[in-house]
């Protein structure tokens, strides 16, 4: 890895002003993979930063335990499943980073003999027990140690750069195999770091380059430590660009990178309903009802097993979409002289003097604004989404101090997805709600605790 380090640190951490990044970040970094003892299929956070790979890897865990398994009991899992399903998760995300199969995958570990000890309260283990082998683990399983998330806390930022070593892997099943032996890499000590920095070189350093707004800007802010929205991306598209929008724009002879296809997770945040960015639809209608809600500094993700959320698009459903890429500012109106090219662009009648008709009709004041409520109604009456009128919904926060008792656990609740013609109906008006707000604008939730969850 030496003839790498220099490129993935300035990649990953940029070039701090201090010359390096502080004791307390690299810290809060190097934490394993740790599944929480309250909920056997929800990852731990023990410090704020990690989550912008920690809740990725949730997302892609839980659309693998929810819709992957054939056990219907999604919320218990043994030792070993939890080793299976975080290994085949991992390797998931690792291919869909790949940008040339051909060339193979690349996995970051300890150098032979390297490995730090996980944990200073498990059992001092025998020097071949810290170093890091071939050998599949499963034909060791007594020399696992128990994962812990601030372990080996004498390991610093130089000194965790100067033990790594790399591996390449050829095919998608030496990928798979390899990832499930060093399954106790990544669930110990810096296993975070490792997989993040295995996806990077898996990727390609010039590639992610490439693909970022600003090639300056590192995937880790060194100051506070949080991940960038490319990190997100790179993670949960396997493409780094820097914006959520649909597809690429230019602005100022400058072409901008966003999204290209639908994830099988999603993505929302409350910088939406703050009217900082707007999220398309690739990443708002993923293929699977699985989100990674984003706040000012912190990832969680909301999910349900009800796969209609994320069916095909609906007239209604696709008129609204069209009708708000013709009001960027997210008014909720547009100048009635686009009322035509919005017909237009849903295919319905467009001729002069039906526009003009339907212009009095929807703008009886003469304002020259168009509502998107009333033209909705006007063209899309009664239309079914097909989405029930209530259903289980879920949210995930790995901090632990996120969380009441600061016992990890899914947060369970109901949601109700209301029409767009009585809006006057309210729960509560949280950060969550309004994050959710963002693809369903009249959403209600109703949690089975007394608190609303947490999205810091």
């Amino acid at each position: 890895m030496s003839e790498l380090n220099k490129d993935v640190i300035d990649l990953v951490w940029g070039r701090p002003s201090g010359g390096g990044v502080s004791t307390s970040i690299f810290r809060r970094w190097s934490q394993g993979f740790v599944f929480s003892e309250y909920e056997q299929t929800a990852l731990e956070q023990f410090e704020g930063g990690p989550c912008a790979v920690i809740a990725p890897v949730q997302a892609f865990l839980l659309k693998n335990i929810l819709f992957s398994r054939e056990s219907s009991v999604w919320r218990q899992m043994s030792e070993e499943e939890q080793r299976t399903a975080l290994c085949s998760t991992l390797s998931e995300i690792l291919e869909s980073a790949c940008a040339s199969p051909s060339s193979g995958f690349c996995l970051v570990t300890w150098a032979k003999g390297q490995s730090p000890k996980t944990s200073t309260l498990s059992k001092t283990p025998t020097p071949s027990q810290t170093q890091d082998t071939s050998e599949p683990e499963s034909s060791q399983p007594q020399q696992e140690p128990e994962p812990t998330a601030l372990a080996a806390e004498d390991l610093g930022f130089e000194q965790f750069h100067s033990i790594l070593h790399k591996r390449t892997v050829l095919s998608v099943a030496d990928l798979r195999e390899e990832v499930l032996s060093l399954c106790h890499s990544w669930r110990g000590c810096c296993g975070v770091l490792l997989f993040l920095y295995s996806v990077i070189i898996t990727k390609g350093i010039e590639n992610i380059r490439n693909e970022i707004q600003d090639p300056t800007e590192p995937l880790i802010d060194p100051i506070h430590g949080h991940g960038s929205q490319s990190l997100v991306n790179l993670l949960v598209t396997g493409h780094a660009v820097s914006n959520v929008w649909d597809g690429d724009r230019e602005c100022s002879g400058m072409k901008l990178h966003g999204i290209h296809k639908h994830a099988s997770v999603g993505f929302l945040t409350l910088m939406e309903s703050l009217r900082y960015c707007k999220v398309g639809t690739f990443l708002k209608s993923p293929k699977f009802p699985i989100w990674i809600l984003g706040s000012e500094t912190h990832l969680s993700v909301f999910f349900t097993k009800e796969m209609s959320l994320v069916g095909p698009e609906s007239p209604s459903e696709q008129a609204r979409r069209v009708f708000q890429s013709f009001d960027p500012e997210d008014n909720g109106f547009i100048p009635e002289s686009l009322l035509e090219d919005v017909m237009k662009a849903l295919d319905l009648v467009s001729e002069p003097e039906y526009v003009s008709l339907v212009k009095s009709k929807l703008d009886p004041e003469s304002l020259g604004i168009i509502l998107l409520g009333p033209f909705l109604l006007e063209f899309f009456p009664d239309q079914d989404s097909g989405i029930p009128d209530s259903f289980p919904v879920y949210h995930y926060n790995g901090l632990k101090q996120s969380n009441h008792k600061e016992k990890v656990e899914y947060v369970e609740g109901t949601a109700l997805v209301l029409g767009f013609e009585d809006p006057m109906v309210r729960t509560d008006d949280t950060p969550v709600k309004r994050c959710l707000q963002t693809k369903w604008p009249y959403i209600e939730l109703l949690w089975t605790t007394n608190r609303s969850p947490s999205l810091n």
